[in-house]
């Protein structure tokens, strides 16, 4: 169960969400919705905030002359989106995220593309300095509406014990 109704006082409950150290089971597979469809204003506010000048991503004209035909989905939104799917079910109530890699741009994404997402747990083993934690490693891939894969990524993340998440102990 991701999100949890926890009781704060007589007939008052506030959702909670995310996965405790001891939720995650290594082989398991999270399929994370709704699903998110790019549009071209997501691509270009994207590629100018995180300030990437390559036409392809906003330059339809430039774009068209390339053997795409047409403007790029910036693969950082692309990253960005797939791990945002994630978070309800991974890393809600992460301490921090410990590092990222084998990040794998297999197909292109246009806008109208829509990006559908899962997570599997490759492995869990109990922090070695901090015993109220533990780290989780997951591999997500996002899938275009054809079900063909755009993208892949293995992540760490340092995950509370039961009972010791922030929302366990803060009252807000």
């Amino acid at each position: 169960m991701v999100a949890l109704g926890k009781k704060v006082s007589d007939k008052t409950y506030r959702e909670s969400y995310g996965r405790y150290f001891e939720d995650f089971v290594v082989g398991d597979i999270y399929e994370h919705r709704p699903g998110r469809t790019i549009s071209e204003v997501d691509n270009s506010w994207f590629t100018l905030l995180t300030m990437n000048q390559h036409p392809i991503h906003f330059d339809s004209v430039y774009a068209a002359a390339s053997e795409f035909g047409k403007p790029l989905v910036n693969s950082c939104l692309t990253l960005s989106i797939v791990a945002g799917m994630s978070v309800s079910d991974t890393s809600q109530k992460a301490i921090a995220n410990l590092g990222w890699t084998d990040i794998k741009l297999t197909s292109p994404v246009f806008a109208g593309d829509t990006i559908y997402a899962s997570s599997k747990i490759l492995e869990k083993r109990e922090s070695n300095s901090r015993p109220t934690q533990g780290i989780v490693k997951i591999r997500s891939i996002g899938c275009n509406q054809e079900g063909a894969q755009v993208i892949s990524f293995e992540r760490a993340m340092l995950i509370p014990k039961m009972g010791h998440a922030v929302d366990d102990k803060v009252n807000y």
